[in-house]
């Protein structure tokens, strides 16, 4: 189930992923700025944000096999119908759509974890799940340059097609549902947000979280290229080491709360290492020293996304079996949210005043974090 989740949820991300790593074809070769380029690489995240909520409920009352398989199947379709849009509105509403389809991975995929794996172990189990994430990043900074560069923008997107439509089929086959509150128990429940601020708290955190994860993703290989004069297979490489050791990195986190037995604690420590990591990144960034940019960039990526397991394990835990989809709904549509904002407005911070001060000025969300994580975890009855 696990592996099944990993490979559904990195289908998933590669699509979504895929407009970010076209950003040089549209800003250098296209004429778009970076606020436009942006704004198509946003399309995708902004189509999630419109259906996460209405996916986890699905999950919660039909099962997760059935709303992941026909969510990538829809994906897939979507995929190849943007591959062959003629022009950048139609290419725009179809990402969006297909971002709409993956979403149904999100949630589903990480109940099969809750539902599967005993509390002792589901930090860890969801650290390899939410591994899924930077190496469906990773899997689009490798296959998007090169295929962009020789056969223009619809190869990159058949790609991602084939990827979500052969993780369809294999999730329909393999995926068995893990079990659940019944309808009558459902229905008895005290709704969790109504019994604590803990999970608005712990979504806010997260939303916040996404800027600087969101800013390296969109923005990091465009400034490695634009900025530091990299030619974009050298850059993409990079990118996609740093997302594989994010990925481990996610790991890490999520077996440290087992053993600590708090993810908010845990998560209190990311965020402050985050501050300090755009800090250095900002300053490498204003020395243009390339080496060193390589290793702080690749460092500032894998600790910006470890925050994502233990906050998606902390809301599925205080939500309870019967409102977990709809409660992994509303973690990622706030961060989805923030992240379909980042394109746009950071692509036209960075043409105001720079990458420095851009990193610099991402520090302010992990800061403004802190005092809002919980002292300690919540679980549902």
């Amino acid at each position: 189930m696990l592996v099944l989740g990993v490979l559904a949820q990195a289908a998933g991300t590669m699509l979504v992923s895929t407009p970010a790593y076209l950003i040089p074809l549209l800003h250098l070769e296209r004429g778009l700025t970076l606020a436009q380029a942006g704004l198509v690489a946003a399309a995708p995240t902004a189509g999630m944000v419109a259906t996460l909520v209405v996916w986890g409920h699905l999950a919660d009352r039909r099962g997760e096999r059935g709303v992941i398989a026909v969510g990538l199947v829809l994906t897939a379709l979507l995929a190849a119908a943007a591959a062959a849009a003629s022009g950048l509105v139609l290419l725009g509403l179809l990402l969006a759509l297909a971002g709409g389809a993956s979403a149904s991975v999100n949630s589903a995929s990480g109940r099969i974890v809750v539902g599967w794996f005993p509390k002792e172990r589901r930090g860890l189990a969801m650290g390899i799940r939410q591994m899924s994430q930077p190496l469906g990043v990773a899997a689009a900074a490798i296959v998007v340059p090169p295929l962009a560069a020789a056969h223009g923008i619809a190869a990159p997107l058949i790609a991602a097609a084939v990827a979500t439509g052969v993780c369809a089929v294999l999730c329909a086959v393999g995926i068995e549902n893990p079990p659940r509150a019944t309808s009558a128990e459902v229905a008895a429940a005290v709704s969790p947000y109504r019994r604590s601020g803990f999970l608005l708290r712990i979504h806010t955190v997260s939303a916040l979280l996404v800027v600087p994860q969101f800013l390296l993703s969109t923005f990091g290989m465009v400034w490695l290229i634009a900025g530091l004069g990299w030619n974009a297979a050298a850059a993409g490489a990079l990118i996609a080491a740093s997302q594989f050791i994010g990925a481990f990195g996610r790991i890490a986190v999520g077996a440290l709360s087992d053993r600590v037995g708090s993810r908010a604690r845990v998560l209190r420590w990311v965020a402050l290492s985050g501050i300090a990591v755009m800090a250095l990144l900002a300053v490498v960034a204003a020395l243009a020293w390339s080496p060193a940019a390589a290793v702080v960039l690749v460092i500032a990526t894998s600790v910006t996304v470890a925050d994502n397991g233990l906050a998606f394990t902390s809301v599925a835990e205080a939500a309870g079996s019967g409102w977990a989809g709809k409660a992994l709904g509303v973690q990622n549509t706030g961060q989805f949210i923030v992240a379909s904002a980042v394109g746009p407005l950071m692509g036209a911070l960075i043409t105001a005043v720079g990458y420095p001060l851009a990193f610099a000025l991402a520090a302010l969300a992990p800061l403004v974090s802190l005092p809002l994580i919980p002292r300690d975890d919540e679980h549902a009855a």
